[in-house]
C-alpha cells in the first residue's frame, strides 16, 4: 500500500459550492502527472458528468490517455474546466466542455445530442456528478434541497441514459457512480445517501434491460474521496478528519478512481454487467 497519499488532519477548509480543485489543500492528486495510458480505449468516444473536478475529472484524463475522445459536463467551473480541456488535448485527443445544470431534463438530452453532433456517436456515458448537502436534522433541509439533489443525482442519470442509449452500438458501457453511503448511510447526508442507494438500484435493473441491445451498466462505489465536494459542504471539522473512518485512514485520491473506470469502459469487460466496484480503503461494501 502506498504510504505517500495525504492523511488527516488536513488544514480546516470550505469552499463556496460547488468548490474548485485548486483551492483545496492538499490539491487533490487526478492522474495528472502519473496517469500513462496503453490505448485501452482507443478510438471510443465518451460523456463524463462532473468531469471538472474529482473522481469526473480523473477518468476525463485517463479516458483521454487510453485514446478516447471526452465531452465533460459540469456546472459552473470554467476554471477547472479549461485545466481538464487542455490535458486531454494535450493528449492528442478531442475534448468537448458542455456547461449547465443536470436538474434541467432538456439541458441532459441537449448533452448527449451536443457529444454525438461533435463526435459522431457515443460509445460510454459515464453517470457521476453529484449534488451533496450536510443537514443535522431532518428538519434543516429545505424542501428545494431535497428535490434539487434528487434530479441533479437520480433523475439526470434517467434522463441522460434515455437520451444516450439510441445512439449506442453493441459493446458500448454505461458506468454509473454510487457510494458506500448506499450501504451505510451517513445520517447527515440524508439526501445524497437516498439518492446513491436508488443509483444502485437503477443500475441493477438497467443492466438487464440493456442486454439485449449488448450495452453493458455497472457502477463504482467509492468511500471517501478527496474531492472539492467536502469543503463545499462539510463542517471544516470533518473536513479535518476526513478520510480516517476507513481502515486504510485516509480519502482516496481521485487518480486512484480511474482505473476501475477505465477496465469498465474498455472491450476488456465483455462480459462484466450488474456489477458493483467497491474502492472504499478497505471497507467492505455488503
Amino acid at each position: 500500500m502506498n504510504s505517500d497519499f495525504p492523511k488527516p488532519p488536513f488544514p480546516e477548509q470550505q469552499q463556496p459550492y460547488p468548490g474548485l480543485s485548486s483551492r483545496m489543500d492538499p490539491v487533490p492528486d487526478h492522474g495528472e502527472t502519473s496517469y500513462e495510458g496503453s490505448g485501452r480505449l482507443e478510438g471510443k468516444k465518451a460523456l463524463v458528468t462532473g468531469g471538472d473536478s474529482g473522481i469526473g475529472r480523473a477518468v476525463a484524463i485517463a479516458f483521454a490517455r487510453e485514446g478516447a475522445d471526452v465531452a465533460i459536463s459540469y456546472l459552473n467551473e470554467h476554471e477547472d474546466a479549461a485545466e481538464v480541456k487542455q490535458l486531454i488535448e494535450a493528449s492528442g485527443r478531442q475534448c468537448l466542455l458542455l456547461p449547465g445544470d443536470l436538474a434541467d431534463p432538456a439541458h441532459c438530452r441537449g448533452l448527449i445530442a451536443d457529444t454525438v453532433a461533435a463526435f459522431g456517436r457515443l460509445d460510454v456515458l459515464v453517470n457521476n456528478a453529484a449534488r451533496q448537502g450536510y443537514f443535522e436534522s431532518i428538519l434543516e433541509i429545505p424542501d428545494e434541497e431535497w428535490e434539487k439533489t434528487m434530479a441533479v443525482n437520480i433523475s439526470a442519470m434517467f434522463y441522460l441514459t434515455k437520451a444516450a442509449v439510441p445512439h449506442m452500438r453493441p459493446g458500448s458501457s454505461i458506468i454509473n457512480t454510487a457510494s458506500k453511503q448506499a450501504d451505510e448511510p451517513s445520517p447527515e447526508l440524508l439526501a445524497y445517501a437516498v439518492t446513491k442507494g436508488a443509483i444502485q438500484n437503477f443500475s441493477a435493473g438497467l443492466c438487464q434491460l440493456l442486454a439485449k441491445d449488448g450495452i453493458r451498466v455497472n457502477t463504482v462505489a467509492p468511500g471517501p474521496v478527496w474531492t472539492p465536494l467536502g469543503p463545499a459542504t462539510l463542517p471544516a471539522y470533518n473536513v479535518r478528519t476526513f478520510g480516517e473512518q476507513v481502515p486504510f485512514k485516509r480519502p482516496a485520491q481521485p487518480s486512484e478512481l480511474a482505473p476501475p473506470y477505465v477496465m469498465l469502459a474498455s472491450d476488456e469487460a465483455s462480459y462484466i454487467s450488474g456489477a458493483t466496484i467497491a474502492v472504499t480503503g478497505g471497507k467492505p461494501v455488503i
